[in-house]
């Protein structure tokens, strides 16, 4: 969509049509039209109608967390919201962690490692440790984009851990950055349109990793926690602080359903937004700002053990003023998930049943039959309607017109 201004001048000149470009993006179009009434007598000036348009420059979105906690999965969530496919950059490195559908980019911050894995082991550092990264470029390449400029972002290749040749980024609608330090920086941080944190418990993330080294790459119980403990100081200075930030937080952990749960299966997961953020209104449950408490199982949602349970509430994180929406346990069928969808608002969908058809559309993804899957959906669809309100802003029209 483009922003478009138009007004009248006069000219003196005779041409009927100027067509110019002022740079990225931005075009602009006069048309002239003869001033009879003023003839020879008045140098036969011209009403002259100026349309000027440029291109929206992008919003951009800021999504923290430490490895393994799902990331990627909200990136393909959020994408297929927007609508079209996301895939790597064509005809680039394969290796290459961008990923570009028709409205979005989302880069990865560890193609901003300033040193590469030897060096990390040379210097004692881990890639959570700032030290490893070049704040400085990320800056000026994240206030580029922003600008509506390209950019020619270096690539870090976690095959060979080598740091590759750049690639050409041009400005999309709606940048994400993801990884560990979207938020670190206040200079990248006062870029960002919306944050959001992924915020895993200890015991949760212990759980999957397990599940995950243990079955898919044969580790040992021993190595898995000596690679927990080797990354949580940095995690603890570094990675964790960042979620004060964030405008919104995905906190998983242990479900409260099962006494004394480890397995990490069933879960409880909280949504955490912050109150008087420009263009985003937090959802709800029932009734906005009371106190809610919610067993929806019944004739109309189907719940094997240990059941599902819903809570909602005003609260403060970190002094922020914040509303709260959690879920423990999961969905046995998630077309009866319409049921609770009904009873959640500000959810910015377009139509009714909209967040149950996008948990249906990627049913196989991670988390899909429980909280993350659902406010990771929610989320998504927040971030869109958050993009309409701030182009229609720019262009002075009503949100109804930027709608993607």
């Amino acid at each position: 969509m483009a922003i478009c201004s138009a007004h009248t001048i006069t000219s003196l000149h005779s041409p009927c049509t100027t067509f110019t470009n002022t740079g990225f993006g931005q075009k602009q179009v006069i048309f002239f039209t003869s001033n009879r009434k003023g003839g020879r007598r008045h140098g036969g000036a011209r009403s002259c109608f100026q349309v000027s348009c440029s291109v929206d420059k992008p919003v951009v979105i800021g999504l923290a967390a430490d490895s393994g906690c799902g990331k990627s999965t909200f990136m393909r969530r959020l994408t297929s919201v927007f609508g079209g496919a996301a895939s790597p950059p064509k005809g680039g490195n394969p290796d290459s962690n961008t990923l570009i559908s028709d409205t979005t980019t989302v880069i990865c911050l560890d193609d901003y490692h300033s040193l590469d894995r030897n060096g990390r082991k040379e210097e004692g550092v881990t890639a959570l440790d700032p030290r490893a990264n070049n704040f400085d470029l990320m800056y000026e390449q994240v206030k580029a984009i922003k600008e509506g400029k390209a950019i020619e972002k270096p690539i870090y290749n976690h095959v060979t851990g080598l740091l590759d040749p750049p690639e050409l980024i041009q400005p999309p609608k709606i940048f994400v950055i993801e990884g560990l330090h979207p938020m670190f920086d206040e200079r990248v941080r006062d870029l960002l349109d919306f944050s959001i944190y992924l915020d895993i418990s200890d015991d949760v993330k212990f759980a999957w990793k397990i599940q995950r080294d243990m079955a898919e790459r044969g580790h040992s119980l021993e190595s898995i926690k000596a690679s927990i403990e080797a990354r949580k100081p940095d995690f603890d200075a570094f990675i964790d602080p960042q979620k004060q930030y964030a405008d919104a937080v995905i906190e998983v952990l242990p479900t409260q359903l099962i006494p004394d749960d480890n397995e990490g299966k069933v879960l409880r997961v909280k949504l955490i937004q912050k109150e008087g953020v420009k263009n985003f209104d937090p959802v709800y449950l029932f009734d906005e700002g009371s106190s809610i408490s919610w067993v929806p199982c019944g004739r109309k949602l189907t719940c094997s053990y240990p059941g599902i349970k819903f809570a909602y509430g005003p609260d403060t994180y970190y002094g922020h003023e914040v509303s709260v929406v959690e879920m423990d346990g999961a969905f046995d069928r998630l077309d009866e998930l319409i049921y609770v969808e009904s009873h959640l608002s500000n959810l910015s969908t377009k139509f009714y049943g909209e967040v149950t058809q996008q948990m249906l559309k990627h049913a196989d993804f991670p988390g899909s039959n429980n909280g993350t899957g659902l406010f990771q959906t929610i989320i998504g669809l927040k971030i869109r309607d958050l993009y309409e309100q701030i182009i229609a802003e720019r262009a002075g029209t009503p949100a109804e017109a930027a709608k993607v």
